[in-house]
């Protein structure tokens, strides 16, 4: 099925012209209003590409184009227009991020080759945001798993921060939120160069030495440094960078007002969930624990902080004792999970994953662990746990 194409203009007449000229290439779907294209957008299948007449009545082409790009970032935007004035241009271009700017009128060759040129820009954008979020993020949960072996207090410390920021981007519907829960997996990743005894001090919230807390400081910008050697990762680095920082700095010429807004929010989420899984892991009440994060980022958004509340509050409501060959994945741990030479496997907190069942198999079958697991099931296992098996 061809790629569907949005045309906006306040004129019916160049609407049906629109639609004749163009319907055997295209799926065409047209509307009088912007009000009634950002509708459309919104609420039906993704649009490969909105062109867009530029002197409408309430709302001109680029505020629209502007919002079509904050709705459906991968939508091709066009402007068509009458006025070839320079100054108009420059402004669709610097603040609608348009593909194309043509001239009224527009002749149908020069129309239909910029159309097929903004189907192919399209798919591009699509093509990437399925690597970026898919397939970069699938090579990231690897990455994390070999910190599990390495180091697993800090990457158990990451896996419950990533819980607590999934939970916040999903609630806050941001746009981009791949980039800040790849920050959160990936924001203890320059622990692997320190000692053990300074991580488990750390983790457990005991006092270390001015020189351990010195090396200890610099992990993010460790972590940093590795992350931006990988393509596309320069936001994620920042954020990474930036998760202890409470007023992170302004950096619009490095990556451009809006993206700049989004990183140093994720940078404060990140920090905020950080900051709420250290008072959790010393045992201090929820309540104290979101007046510390309040009092380290006054000017983030009061709801964040409720939201790390939520997390683990009502979904996880009755805790059990299990064997290794119990565990199912989903499962959050309530204890540590050490060797009989007091050796860290797992961290309390961490959510069991398929891998985790495995490790924890083998040091179980060779006698380096005994005794149960003390756990925490959601609802969903929980229908399956109390549900009789048949006779």
């Amino acid at each position: 099925m061809p790629e569907r194409i949005l045309l906006v203009d306040d004129e019916p007449s160049l609407l049906e012209a629109y639609e004749r000229l163009l319907h055997k290439e295209f799926q065409i779907s047209s509307t009088l209003t912007p009000e009634l294209a950002l509708t459309k957008i919104k609420n039906e299948d993704p649009f490969a590409v909105v062109i867009s007449d530029m002197h409408m009545p309430e709302m001109n082409g680029i505020q629209m184009l502007v919002k079509v790009k904050a709705i459906s970032p991968s939508t091709t935007r066009i402007l068509l227009t009458g006025n070839t004035d320079i100054h108009v241009a420059t402004q669709a271009v610097n603040e609608g991020n348009i593909f194309r700017f043509l001239s009224k009128p527009c002749d149908k060759e020069t129309l239909i080759k910029t159309l097929h040129a903004g189907v192919a820009q399209h798919r591009l954008l699509k093509a990437e945001k399925e690597l970026l979020e898919a397939t970069l993020q699938g090579s990231i949960r690897v990455l994390a798993e070999v910190l599990s072996v390495v180091d697993p207090a800090s990457f158990g410390c990451a896996m419950r921060v990533h819980r607590y920021v999934e939970y916040i981007t999903s609630k806050l519907a941001m746009e981009d939120s791949w980039q800040l829960e790849i920050a959160a997996m990936m924001s203890q990743l320059g622990c692997v160069t320190l000692d053990f005894e300074t991580i488990e001090a750390v983790h457990a919230g005991k006092e270390i030495l001015p020189e351990q807390q010195a090396r200890y400081d610099l992990h993010p910008a460790v972590a940093s440094d590795l992350m931006a050697k990988i393509p596309r990762m320069e936001p994620v680095a920042w954020m990474i960078a930036h998760q202890n920082d409470f007023t992170p700095p302004v950096m619009e010429e490095r990556f451009g007002s809006e993206l700049a807004d989004r990183i140093q929010v994720g940078a404060k989420i990140l920090g905020a969930a950080l900051t709420f899984d250290g008072c959790m892991q010393r045992g201090v009440s929820k309540g104290e624990a979101v007046k510390k994060v309040r009092s380290r980022y006054p000017e983030l958004d009061p709801k964040i902080s409720h939201y790390l509340t939520e997390v683990d509050a009502d979904e996880f409501m009755i805790a059990r004792t299990c064997s290794v060959e119990d565990l199912a994945p989903g499962m959050i741990l309530r204890q540590e999970v050490r060797t009989n030479a007091g050796m860290l496997m797992v961290s309390k907190g961490q959510e069991v994953t398929l891998q985790l069942i495995l490790k924890l198999k083998d040091v179980f079958e060779k006698g380096d662990v005994v005794g149960g697991i003390l756990v925490a099931l959601p609802k969903s296992l929980q229908l399956n746990v109390e549900r009789p098996t048949a006779k």
